[in-house]
């Protein structure tokens, strides 16, 4: 039986601006992408004292996914194991590995090394959340809607989990996106299905 599944949150981060649910909470007028990070933790009055050891990338998905649960999401409906996170991007960890890589001749960075891995930021999001569930992390030229789709449809279908975080997210140099959905089969009153139109719309 395939099941009818919802997206019952979103969270939108680009162009130094933070958007839940189609909501805009916040903007940042300086265009660092660094600068836009640590302002929007600090907006959202986040206490979690890794984030300023994480790289760019983990930070923007770690953010993206505090905002995406912030609101709705009961995390005690469910078992750690029911919950994953199954992200996509372009660049992999590239926008780290080159930091890294300029290190070498030196005395190679090992604060930068740890995050030369681009699921390491599901591992940031897992930790923090307590998630022991499927994870995964795909390189896509581009944004691949019908991939996520399809992907956490089968996770779901074959019981594997009954909570999902899935979408993109994207940082090299000051160029960043990160667009996370919650996948859950419950419905409520903002929750959209999850069809490859709704991600799409999510997206864009």
């Amino acid at each position: 039986m395939i099941l009818d599944l919802n997206i019952t949150s979103s969270c939108l981060i680009k162009k130094d601006s933070v958007y839940l649910n189609g909501k805009k909470l916040f903007s940042y007028l300086d265009t660092a992408s660094t600068n836009f990070l640590l302002s929007a933790y600090r907006f959202f009055e986040m206490n979690y004292p890794k984030f300023y050891k994480m790289d760019n990338l983990c930070k923007l998905g770690w953010l993206a996914s505090e905002i995406l649960l912030k609101e709705s999401f009961v995390k005690d409906k469910y078992v750690p194991e029911e919950i994953g996170v199954v992200l996509l991007n372009k660049n992999s960890s590239l926008n780290t590995d080159l930091k890294f890589y300029q290190t070498i001749n030196e005395i190679p960075s090992p604060s930068l090394f740890v995050y030369t891995l681009p699921n390491i930021v599901i591992g940031e999001i897992c930790i923090r959340n307590n998630f022991k569930g499927e994870t995964a992390f795909f390189i896509f030229k581009k944004f691949n809607s019908e991939f996520i789709q399809q992907y956490v449809n089968n996770l779901f279908n074959n019981n594997i989990l009954q909570a999902c975080i899935c979408g993109w997210v994207e940082f090299m140099d000051d160029d960043y996106k990160a667009v996370l959905l919650l996948i859950e089969k419950d419905k409520s009153s903002i929750s959209k299905p999850f069809t490859i139109f709704n991600i799409n719309k999510m997206y864009h």
